[in-house]
Order: structure tokens, then C-alpha cells, then sequence
């Protein structure tokens, strides 16, 4: 059967796609713009979105089983609650999707709070699931690696708790070993939530060392504040979404993203490799400069 891909274009979706074409599955992607899709040939693409549902509905046709990540935007809760009724309506009971660490705690983080929604809509709807929680993603320290490099200064306030940083190509990996799993089963398998973690828990400063070592020379730590973070963000992105990164923010700060024990276990057993690190990203992020 097809393996629909929602959310292909992105940092992790467009890895989902080559990890399940490398394993010789057949995919479907659903794209706003056809033109702009760089996808290996055998890959087949519907142009449309999520609110669009005609388009949706084509992109559901003979799926069973479908890859769910919507984008943070003013109405991800919305793109969620449709993407998944059109999925039950083709009977593609079948889902991977992509939620958040502790989504059902951080409740007064938006995307957060959406994402525990989509959750219990899977296990009302009695979906066959996996549901994936990545902490933060490594491949976030793009934004902020010319702030790192140009001044010194590690400015993402995650805190002192730590936070267990995970990269997009161990998030895409295990989606895709999901996706076989559940699309492969010769029955309905019951939800599992897996928690996406890295194989190492990080604090702000602990951050600042690899970047010092990394760059031999002194990198600080901006601190704990997430008022100055915000204010960076809105030169790049909507006042609204600013405001939803520091309280995000906010949350590593007082909580962190702390692996429960056996996570990291789990994900080397299922990848059958060791995590890719934090000190990976910042050494290829600095040769690159």
C-alpha cells in the first residue's frame, strides 16, 4: 500500500521520504507547490494542503497508512483535526505522527497544547498509532549559529535543567520504521508514543563548552532570560510566533526535556546505531562557515 507523507518539505518530512524510498516504499506526498517538490523520482506528488480538502481527499486515495506533520501555524490545530477525520473517512487508520516532548504538560505552549489535542483525537478515534515526541530539534542551532560564531554568545536560554536535543535525521529515521511497522502488520497494532531524544542532556552552559572547544575560543552563555531571545525572533518571524518560542522557552527553562529512563535504550535498539549528537551539528555548522 501507498504511505501518504504530510508535512514532506520540511526539515524532518523530507527526510521521512528518503528513508522510505530507500527502504523501497511506495510514497505519496502532499505539497502546496508541485514545482518546488525536490523528491526522488519515484515518489508520487499531489499538489494541494490540508484545507484544501478535495485535494486531500486525492491524496488519501488507496492509503492506509499516513505520515502526519502540520507546520506551526495560527491554525495547525484546524490542519490536525481535518487531516485526520479525511483519514478515518478513507480508512487509513494508520498513522506516524509527529507530536512534541511532554506535549500534554506544556499546555500553555501553543503548538504544544495542539499536539496533545491531536493525540488523544488519535486514541478517541481508535487509530492504530505510533506517536512521536522529539524534544528540540538540533537542527534549530541554524538560526542561531551566526549569533554563536560572530559573537560569542550561545543566546537559546534552555536553561540549567537540560534538554536532550535530538536530530531531524534520527526523528525521520524511526518515523519511517514506524510507518513500514504499522503499514506491514497484518492487523491493527496498538498506540505506542515514543519519546525522540539525543544521546545527550544539555544544559546552556554545557552548550557554550562544546562551542568553545569546537571553536577554541571562549563561547558564554546568554542566560536563562527568554525576553531578549523573543525579541530576536521577531526579526524573522510573526510577533506571534516569537511569543510562542519563549514560552517555550520558558518551559526548558523551569522543566527542561529530560529523557525518561530507557529512552535513549530504545532509540539505539530501534535504529540499530548510535544517536547523532549535539557536538555533530555544532562542528559541521562551524567547518562550514
Amino acid at each position: 500500500m501507498t504511505i501518504l507523507v504530510i508535512g514532506a518539505t520540511g526539515r524532518v518530512g523530507h527526510h521521512v521520504v528518503d528513508q522510505l524510498v530507500s527502504r523501497n516504499a511506495k510514497v505519496r506526498v502532499l505539497t502546496r507547490d508541485a514545482s518546488k517538490a525536490n523528491f526522488p523520482i519515484d515518489v508520487e506528488v499531489v499538489q494541494g494542503e490540508i484545507l484544501d480538502l478535495d485535494s486531500l481527499r486525492k491524496a488519501f486515495k488507496s492509503v492506509r497508512t499516513l505520515f502526519l506533520l502540520n507546520a506551526v501555524t495560527g491554525d495547525e490545530f484546524a490542519q490536525a483535526i481535518i487531516a485526520l477525520n479525511i483519514a478515518k473517512e478513507a480508512g487509513a487508520d494508520r498513522v506516524v505522527y509527529l507530536s512534541v516532548f511532554d506535549a500534554d504538560r506544556a499546555v500553555n505552549v501553543p503548538h504544544f497544547a495542539v499536539k496533545s489535542g491531536a493525540e488523544r483525537m488519535l486514541k478517541a478515534m481508535d487509530f492504530s498509532a505510533t506517536i512521536l515526541r522529539p524534544s528540540y530539534f538540533i537542527d534549530n542551532e541554524v538560526m542561531i549559529k551566526d549569533i554563536v560564531l560572530n559573537h560569542g554568545v550561545y543566546p537559546m536560554p534552555i536553561g540549567s535543567k537540560g534538554v536532550a536535543m535530538v536530530d531531524a535525521r534520527d526523528i525521520a529515521e524511526v518515523a519511517a520504521i514506524e510507518l513500514i511497522r504499522r503499514d506491514e502488520a497484518p492487523g491493527k497494532l496498538p498506540i505506542e508514543t515514543i519519546n525522540l531524544v539525543g544521546p545527550d542532556t544539555l544544559t546552556g552552559e554545557g552548550v557554550a563548552a562544546i562551542w568553545s572547544e569546537i571553536l577554541g575560543r571562549p563561547i558564554v552563555y546568554g542566560g536563562d532570560d527568554p525576553s531578549g531571545f523573543e525579541q530576536t525572533m521577531t526579526t524573522f518571524m510573526p510577533k506571534w510566533t516569537a511569543y510562542e518560542m519563549r514560552l517555550m522557552a520558558e518551559r526548558y527553562v523551569s522543566d527542561g526535556m529530560i529523557p525518561e529512563e530507557g529512552d535513549v535504550e530504545h532509540l539505539v535498539k530501534i535504529l540499530s546505531r548510535p544517536l547523532h549528537s549535539y557536538r555533530e551539528t555544532a562542528a559541521s555548522l562551524a567547518a562550514a562557515n
